[in-house]
């Protein structure tokens, strides 16, 4: 049989549920990935094809579609932005088959061979932002609110652990099904807690409605929110009046002026057009998952997974992110806090990783 002359990986982005709010900008910023590396030659001289997969399904469903492709044949990577919950099944799936790319922001402690992650952690995240807002803001009593599954609650176990040993409280803890749109009861705990700070471990949909609920009900004056999953479109779809007092954190935002970034911003815009889906985290780290698919494949010279493992230490690239290496298994890149003004990031420090 002649060999294959393209590279074909699974796109895994999701294209419906809570997280649909991420899918056109993940798959707009695969698409310029894609196009800028078929442009320089391809993945390993071959031109590197994405096939969309919606990881908005159950987690089982996307993880069968995934495993069917691989065995038959019609893949040779994985990559995209995708809840943990959907990672959890797809990585057993893939595991010694063929490498796995996983974007997003996550819970960390991933460490299946094969799986390389592109994303934030809570140690270089969640727990820096405490440590400055606490320094910063003054805020050193949270209520935790997020959706119930591994990403929100390991990420609450986090924070709770690093609240123990600093000048930190943890009032409550406040878990949701992933699609709630009524954060009527949630709410209320909040405001019994009298905690000067939210930490929001909601996806897409989800935290749009509970902006909007948590402004409506008066509590955006006496109590901040931050999130690690916070974006421009998610900030857009909140509406303006609903985001006063928001913050995040993320390796990367649309209003970072890094000439790495403005570049990439430039790029995209020329790709897409002034009506391109609005540029975000998520979407961008699918940028970085493509990027650093190819730059495994080149340093290893290969897609077998023995000669990318052995090659992972030694790739250092740049991207809109800045400078990057892989350590181990995970991407490391700096982190970066942001308050909303209105439906925009005002990029406020680069965080360093909390003592």
């Amino acid at each position: 049989m002649a060999a294959s002359a393209t590279v074909d990986v699974a796109f895994v982005v999701p294209l419906s549920g809570p997280a649909g709010i991420f899918g056109p900008s993940c798959e707009a910023c695969g698409i310029l990935a894609a196009d800028e590396i078929n442009a320089e030659g391809g993945l390993l001289g071959k031109e590197l094809r994405l096939r969309p997969v919606d990881g908005g399904r159950s987690p089982a469903a996307v993880a069968a579609e995934v495993g069917s492709l691989v065995s038959a044949g019609s893949v040779q990577a994985v990559t995209g932005w995708h809840i943990s919950a959907v990672r959890q099944e797809i990585a057993p799936v893939v595991c010694g088959r063929v490498p796995y790319v996983y974007t997003p922001l996550y819970e960390g402690g991933e460490r299946t061979p094969g799986v390389f992650l592109t994303g934030e952690t809570p140690v270089r995240q969640v727990l820096p932002a405490m440590h400055w807002m606490a320094r910063e803001l003054g805020i050193r009593s949270w209520c935790i609110v997020g959706d119930d599954y591994v990403w929100p609650r390991v990420s609450a176990a986090a924070a709770k652990r690093y609240a123990a040993r600093s000048d930190i409280e943890i009032r409550d803890a406040i878990f949701v099904t992933l699609g709630t749109e009524d954060f009527s009861a949630a709410l209320r705990r909040v405001a019994v807690s009298e905690a000067q700070g939210v930490l929001m471990f909601l996806v897409g949909a989800d935290a749009v409605q509970f902006n909007r609920a948590f402004a409506a009900a008066g509590l955006d004056n006496v109590c901040v929110r931050f999130s690690s999953l916070m974006d421009e479109n998610t900030l857009l779809a909140t509406g303006a009046r609903y985001t006063r007092g928001i913050y995040a954190a993320a390796g990367f935002f649309e209003s970072m002026a890094t000439t790495e970034s403005l570049d990439f911003e430039g790029r995209y815009v020329h790709r897409f057009g002034p009506d391109a889906p609005t540029l975000n985290s998520p979407g961008e780290s699918c940028y970085e998952g493509v990027t650093l698919l190819t730059q495994l494949g080149g340093r290893a010279r290969s897609l077998e997974l023995p000669a990318l493992c052995g090659a992972a230490d030694s790739v250092v690239y740049s991207s809109p992110r800045g400078d990057l290496r892989l350590h181990g298994n995970h991407l490391m890149q700096r982190v970066y806090l942001a308050r909303a003004d209105g439906l925009e990031f005002d990029v406020l420090a680069e965080l360093t990783p909390a003592p």
